[in-house]
């Protein structure tokens, strides 16, 4: 199963459109979001992609939560406030928005996927996989990216733009 991972889209529409043209172009199954959506027009356009969405509250969230909730019932988006725990093809996964919520955790699952540091992360330790894409909000083209994991080798691989 291959699965389609989002951060920090901060309502930058723009941008949001060519996220939701790529993963639909990757054919993934599911799509996370790691936090930081900000505006329910944000939801509207993810609505767009092909997989189902998955995502997450992230601190930029706080004051539109109510509208995100509202938004996500509406469009069919499950949001949920951090940790989201999910098992996809045999992988315990973890979605956190601020990585600084895993160091509580005694065990950590198979994937852990995280936003917030706007900073691509892709650290691999044993059977484990801590990932960010790293931000797709920004203005600097080439510079914007999300990324696809493939849970069954827990391979990653980043697409730019």
């Amino acid at each position: 199963m291959r699965i389609g991972v989002v951060s920090d889209t901060h309502n930058h529409l723009p941008n949001v459109a060519r996220v939701v043209e790529l993963l639909n172009a990757a054919g993934v199954e599911r799509v996370v979001h790691t936090g930081d959506i900000t505006q329910p027009k944000t939801l509207e356009v993810l609505a767009r992609l092909a997989a189902p969405l998955h995502a997450i509250f992230g601190n930029n969230d706080a004051g539109e939560r109510e509208g995100l909730e509202a938004a996500g019932a509406h469009l069919g988006i499950e949001l949920a406030a951090p940790a989201l725990e999910l098992v996809w093809a045999d992988r315990r996964i973890v979605v956190v928005h601020d990585p600084r919520d895993l160091e509580t955790r005694h065990v950590l699952p198979q994937v852990v996927l995280h936003g917030h540091t706007h900073r691509r992360t892709i650290e691999r330790t044993d059977d484990r996989l801590v990932f960010n894409p790293g931000e797709c909000a920004g203005h600097l083209p080439g510079h914007n990216a999300v990324g696809l994991v493939d849970l069954a080798t827990l391979e990653v691989e980043i697409l730019t733009f």
